[in-house]
Parts: C-alpha cells; sequence; structure tokens
C-alpha cells in the first residue's frame, strides 16, 4: 500500500532517499496507530519492530522491560556511541477521528504522537544501517515501553540498555502539536517538568447540616487546604522558578443538608528547578498537617514522584540546534522557547548521559490536524515524519563535532 500525506511545508531540504522513504513511514505510522497498546503491552508494536530489524539483518536486543527493543549499528568508521529513543506505547483514551487508520482497539488510542516516533526511529535505522560503512561511531536505537507511565525508560536502564556498547550521549525527540509544521524547538537546561502526585483522605466528623458546632467539617478542612497549597508556589518558591501545584480532584459529602465527615483530594506538583526535589512535597503535607490539627481532623497522605525534569545538555543542545538550523527556515523555524509543564521519563536517560530532547513541530491548522495532545481527536501532519528522520541522521553525520 503506498500511502502519503499532502506536502503542506518546503521539504527540500530532505535528501531524496530520505523523500522516497516518507510514503513508508506513513504506512508504518499508520499501522501503529490502528493498533495502539498500553504500558508494557506494546506486543504487537514490538514484534512489528523485531521482523523489521531481522528483515534489514540489523543486530538488536528484545525484551528489555518486557517489550523494550534496542537496535545497534556499528559505523565503519570509529567514533562516539549514540543513543536514540523513542516511545511505543499508547493512551486509554476512545478515538473520536473519523479516518481510515483509527483505532481498531476499543478504549486506546495513539493520543500522544508516539506512534510517529516509533515510525521516525525505524526509518532512521534503516537508513543508518544502509549507510553505515559512511557513520563514525555507534547508533544505539531505543525502543522504549511504558512512557505514559509507569514510566519505562527507567527499568530499561536498570537492564543495561545503556551499555554494551556504552552510549555517550542520547537525544530523542517529541512530535509536537503545540508548534506548528515546518519548526522544531529546541533548549539547553530544562525543557520539561518534573512530575509528583499526590492522594489525600481528609478524616473528619459528620452530623447535621443545622449543627456544625457537634461536628469537623471535612469539607472545611479540605477547602481551607486547597487554597492554602497555592500559596506553596506564590510564596515559597523563587519567582524566578517556574513550578506547579494543582489540585485536580476533590470529592466529598452525599447531601446538602448532611455535613461530611470526610474528603478526598488529589493533585500534581510541576518544577523545572531540580533542588525542589522533596521541598515541595514537605511543604505539602506541612500544609495538609497544620490545617487539619488546626481543625480537629486527620489526613493520609500518599504522595510519589513519578519522573524528575527533563535537562538537556547544553552541548548535545548546541549540536541539535545547529542541525535544526539547517532542515527548518531560520530564524523563525528553530524555537528556543519551548519549554512546557509536561513530565517526560526520557529524564531518566538524561540523568545518566548528556543528552538533547526537542520538540518537531506537527501542527497544521489548514488540515485540521491541531488537537492537543491527549485529546480523542488528536492527529498531526506526517510531513513531519520525514523531517524527523532528517534530523536524526543529520545529528549522527555531526556526531564527530560532539564534545562529551
Amino acid at each position: 500500500m503506498t500511502v502519503s500525506p499532502a506536502k503542506s511545508v518546503d521539504t527540500s531540504q530532505i535528501r531524496p532517499e530520505i523523500q522516497q522513504l516518507q510514503s513508508q513511514l506513513v504506512q508504518w505510522r499508520r499501522g501503529f496507530h490502528q493498533r495502539p497498546e498500553l504500558a508494557f503491552q506494546e506486543k504487537l508494536t514490538s514484534h512489528f519492530v523485531i521482523n523489521k530489524l531481522e528483515e534489514w539483518g540489523i543486530p538488536h536486543q528484545t525484551g528489555i522491560a518486557q517489550t523494550g527493543v534496542a537496535a545497534v549499528i556499528e559505523g565503519g568508521k570509529p567514533g562516539k556511541v549514540l543513543g536514540i529513543r523513542a516511545d511505543m506505547d499508547a493512551l486509554p483514551i476512545e478515538e473520536e477521528n473519523q479516518v481510515p487508520y483509527r483505532s481498531q482497539h476499543e478504549g486506546i488510542m495513539h493520543a500522544c504522537g508516539h506512534d510517529g516516533h516509533t515510525a521516525i526511529a525505524l526509518g532512521t535505522a534503516y537508513y543508518l544501517w544502509q549507510h553505515r560503512q559512511d557513520i563514525a561511531g555507534t547508533i544505539k536505537i531505543i525502543f522504549q515501553p511504558a512512557e505514559e507511565s509507569p514510566g519505562g525508560a527507567k527499568p530499561m536502564i536498570e537492564e543495561g540498555v545503556l551499555k554494551n556498547p556504552d552510549v555517550e550521549a542520547i537525544i530523542g525527540l517529541h512530535l509536537w502539536n503545540n508548534l506548528p509544521l515546518g519548526t522544531i524547538g529546541v533548549k539547553e537546561g530544562p525543557l520539561m517538568a518534573a512530575v509528583e502526585l499526590f492522594k489525600c483522605q481528609i478524616q473528619g466528623r459528620g452530623g447535621h447540616g443545622a449543627m456544625p458546632h457537634q461536628t469537623t467539617d471535612a469539607v472545611v478542612v479540605s477547602s481551607q487546604i486547597v487554597n492554602a497549597l497555592q500559596t506553596i508556589v506564590s510564596r515559597n518558591v523563587d519567582p524566578t522558578n517556574s513550578a506547579v501545584v494543582t489540585v485536580g480532584e476533590l470529592k466529598a459529602g452525599s447531601a446538602m443538608n448532611v455535613i461530611a465527615d470526610s474528603a478526598y483530594l488529589s493533585g500534581t506538583v510541576r518544577y523545572f528547578d531540580a533542588s525542589l526535589e522533596n521541598y515541595i512535597g514537605q511543604r505539602v503535607e506541612d500544609i495538609i498537617a497544620g490545617i487539619c490539627q488546626s481543625y480537629g481532623a486527620s489526613y493520609d497522605l500518599n504522595y510519589w514522584r513519578i519522573y524528575p525534569p527533563v535537562i538537556n545538555d547544553n552541548r548535545v543542545a548546541d549540536l541539535v540546534r545547529s542541525v535544526a538550523n539547517t532542515i527548518v527556515e531560520t530564524p523563525k523555524g528553530v524555537v528556543p522557547e519551548c519549554e512546557t509543564m509536561g513530565g517526560e521519563d526520557m529524564a531518566f536517560f538524561l540523568e545518566q548521559v548528556p543528552g538533547c530532547y526537542f520538540f518537531l513541530g506537527s501542527a497544521n491548522p489548514k488540515l485540521g490536524l491541531n488537537y492537543p495532545h491527549h485529546h480523542p481527536r488528536f492527529d498531526f501532519d506526517e510531513t513531519a515524519l520525514g523531517m524527523g528522520v532528517e534530523m536524526f541522521v543529520r545529528c549522527v553525520e555531526q556526531l564527530p563535532s560532539l564534545k562529551v
């Protein structure tokens, strides 16, 4: 089957061989999109990747962190070892798009672009393998499960995916509908936020709505907590730092004339500055404990960390930026102010080796391809697939100039 999207930006900087691969990239991506799989269940996706690597004769390791795959391409010249990472998992969302390649798995959808990431990594592997004699160094392409949670990067690292050969630098991309097609978001330092979560049960004493003096009103207590938690960012965090404390869930009560004896709230904490680890979490508990004590209530708090912040290495970011400048229109094509409070477990790879995670603009409002990530109508302009392969290939070609 030959499929190709409408060409909506200048793709003249994409080399002919990769342009010829475009229809294949689209076909692979749409195949993944039709058969989405949740975290650590990416068996169909993994098997497809493995079958292609075997068909092409590319050495690879399978079963890393259950469904992960790592392909190793040794260049014909000595050099550094570069990792390229792509995530494979989908989300528990029912797709609303009416397209020929819509999800065939009920209640599961590729609503974040990971189907495209896998296709781009597969196309990169194919191209590099065909040109391996011209490569200086070794490229390890990592197909990772479970980015959406609970996180597949950490278990892959623990199982040695960055070893044998030892990865010296790593790059990865995210198709990004917050940027238009034809742009690339690259910045050094913090790019994406740390992600921490909390759940809290407040226990008071219920009673009749007409007799509040006989009760400890869990609604009042939890309301005070929600308001007070907002002071962490406004009064405890340096205003030059970015942080977010969000209470996304609050449940209490069952009748208008009954004072609730308990309340439940949950939320998320985000920040860029790694020094805030432990601090915000401790302030959350201090506030909850203090308010509960003052009202005579008790609490049960569960607070845990998901991902650290995504922090790009300056040297690798400089290399990626220099490559981006050769592919998209400059200066407006490369976007340095692209940080987001969203989280990503690429952070664990970047804690181990210097690297750069960057955003590949994929939105095209003219085609209706600009719904946000995690939306049931999310989709992207597939022209970005070839651009992604070109980005990765040019980064590999510039690897000898990287000082790490």
